[in-house]
């Protein structure tokens, strides 16, 4: 019987995912997922539009801040696809000239679903705390529920779960409140 030696995805692999499917290196293994359904792509749309005025504009807001939808980030050996991120313009001043970004971002949120929930909380999220990134939301559209992280120790702390048509202040954007039964479609 032959061994089999499987080798590690490139980027070029990467490159060769169709369109219609999110492609991410993970561990060395190509993963793919379907891009996201509507419901998803509502409520990550309209978090960046509540985000964008305050905190990359400055309108009703401290300002000085990226905030992007799918950013190709590449931490160490992986690439990741986050639903949005954002980093703080005075760690990152200006944007890369590349297609992803290598500087791990100060704030990342993952749309679960079902196709990606179980990845998200049990692959991503250990990922995103070895690489420093400091402030973590996992939103729920279905459930309509949103959880905030923060890294302590390398470790995520669970610092509120809200849901429905609750107000909040979450670092890092708690300089706003932001009314949830906004997000859901």
């Amino acid at each position: 019987m032959a061994n089999t030696v499987l080798r590690e995805a490139t980027y070029e692999d990467l490159l060769q995912v169709p369109e219609h499917l999110v492609a991410e290196i993970i561990d060395g293994r190509l993963h793919t997922h379907p891009r996201p359904a509507p419901r998803h792509a509502v409520v990550s749309s309209l978090l960046g539009a509540e985000l964008t005025p305050p905190f990359w504009r400055g309108v009703g807001g401290p300002g000085g801040r990226w905030i992007l939808d799918e950013p190709e980030l590449h931490l160490a050996a992986h690439v990741l696809v986050p639903d949005l991120a954002g980093w703080r313009r005075e760690r990152m001043p200006e944007l890369p000239e590349t297609a992803w970004f290598e500087l791990p971002p100060d704030w990342i949120c993952e749309i679960l679903s079902p196709s990606t929930a179980r990845d998200d909380r049990v692959v991503k999220m250990p990922i995103y705390a070895a690489q420093e990134v400091q402030h973590l939301w996992l939103i729920d559209p279905d459930q309509r529920i949103l959880e905030a992280y923060a890294l302590e120790n390398q470790r995520w702390v669970l610092l509120s779960a809200h849901k429905d048509d609750d107000v909040v202040r979450l670092p890092p954007f708690d300089a706003i409140e932001l009314p949830l039964g906004g997000l859901w479609p």
